[in-house]
């Protein structure tokens, strides 16, 4: 394995920015140092006036492997991550088929292991009738199981109540759930069709998937949770309302029930419709800037844990298509850091903040073995940005498969320069380095 010595970086790492230098052996970091250090044999890396951040790790993607290639496969969307300081991801169940067996989980495992630039984990999907797997699951070697209590893409919603009781009260892992209550969708659409018929545009996607729906969703899983101390994880949280579920005056470490935010329900709202459509549509959707600056103020305040990206691409035909025909979701994870750095430069949030809620309290909450912090020993996962240097986001650099962002034309004015992943160099200045993959994620339970 490559040598690397980086100096002179301002290190953003629990709690505070302190400029120091850091040694890199054998996939780890081998020392952190506050003066510079020089040895042979090493490639040393002057970093002075940019920030060395540990790698995010996304606790949320869509990577579309197998069955779903033409929106995304894991070795498009993975490249993608890394050149936006993404080193670790977990990958959610809803391909084709469906992961909710032991051995269809360990296929994707073995697509990860051969194509995977970043290091991953795939969640465990549930259905009504999967117990017996779940059961089995080793949790040394899986990052959670993941239940869609309302129905997105892909066909897992888990209706029945008896099965979410002997999922709640039976499996021992982390379960992570998506919450909208589906017969309140159903029903909303119909009432807004009948009002509007073809006419229904990505602008009453946040009022057919309402803020009604997903407390009630949420609200129900809390309910089981706390019944059955379950360690209960609720992926991207739209609203305001669900905001009073979470709890905030316990470090994230010690809470049986935690919350994620997304970037775009941190970036966008209601009133970007108009130029966005279908591109923005999302499930759960973008709701209002009320919503949106109430989950920033959650994130904030400790009663949002973690920020991911729920990246979930569609092709541009796909999502060109009228609003009841277009899927739900986009892409976000080559881009997730900048737009986060932006709102920094917009005073919203601290470089503090950011690295603890994507990356510290992930790595923490999901029990990851030694990710997560820049600390000696631990996995070299490293981004190094330019606070300073702008760039637009245009067709020609992006790096998804599907070939489109709700980023495009956004100019950022911070760049990821650089990204190690288990101390290889996977990304340097638009250059990639394929030669070493990522590795399959260990927990510590």
């Amino acid at each position: 394995m490559s040598k690397y010595i980086i100096n002179n970086a301002k290190i953003v790492n629990e709690g505070s920015i302190t400029e120091a230098s850091i040694c890199i052996e054998n996939g780890l970091i081998a020392k952190v140092e506050k003066q510079s250090i020089q040895k042979e044999g090493y490639t040393i890396i002057d970093a002075q006036g940019l920030y060395l951040l540990p790698g995010l790790i996304d606790d949320q993607v869509h990577f579309r492997e197998p069955g779903l290639t033409h929106k995304g496969n894991i070795y498009s969307e993975a490249k993608a991550a890394v050149a936006g300081g993404i080193t670790s991801y977990m990958e959610m169940p809803n391909t084709v088929p469906s992961a909710v067996t032991i051995e269809l989980l360990e296929d994707k495992y073995k697509i990860g292991q051969a194509t995977s630039l970043a290091n991953y984990s795939f969640f465990m999907g549930t259905s009504n009738n999967n117990l017996e797997e779940l059961l089995r699951l080793d949790p040394l070697k899986v990052c959670g199981v993941k239940i869609f209590m309302g129905s997105s893409t892909g066909n897992m919603l888990v209706d029945n109540p008896v099965s979410l009781e002997n999922i709640f009260s039976e499996v021992k892992l982390l379960i992570a759930t998506h919450c909208e209550d589906d017969p309140m969708i159903k029903q909303n659409q119909q009432k807004f069709f009948e009002q509007y018929g073809n006419t229904l545009s990505a602008k009453d996607h946040y009022l057919i998937r309402s803020e009604e729906a997903c407390y009630k969703s949420s609200s129900f899983a809390v309910e089981l949770a706390k019944k059955h101390n379950t360690r209960l994880h609720i992926l991207h949280i739209s609203t305001a309302k669900e905001l009073s579920l979470f709890d905030n005056k316990m470090p994230s470490k010690d809470k049986r029930i935690t919350a994620e935010a997304c970037i775009h329900h941190l970036w966008f709202c209601n009133d970007d419709y108009e130029a966005k459509g279908n591109f923005i549509k999302w499930n759960p959707a973008i709701k209002t800037a009320h919503d949106r600056d109430a989950i920033l103020k959650a994130v904030l305040d400790n009663r949002i844990d973690v920020i991911a990206t729920d990246h979930a691409p569609h092709t541009l035909e796909e999502k060109s298509r009228a609003y009841l025909d277009a899927p739900s979701g986009g892409p976000l994870v080559q881009h997730a850091l900048v737009a986060l750095l932006e709102m920094y430069h917009q005073n919203k949030i601290s470089l503090e903040r950011i690295v603890e809620k994507t990356s510290h309290t992930v790595a923490d909450l999901f029990q990851i073995e030694k990710r997560g912090y820049i600390r000696e020993g631990y996995h070299a996962d490293l981004v190094l940005v330019n606070l300073n240097e702008p760039w637009q986001v245009q067709k020609s650099n992006i790096l998804y498969h599907c070939g489109w962002s709700p980023f495009e034309g956004n100019t950022f004015q911070s760049k990821v320069i650089k990204t190690f992943v288990n101390g290889h160099l996977a990304y340097d200045q638009g250059k990639f380095d394929e030669s070493q993959k990522g590795m399959r994620m260990s927990f510590e339970r």
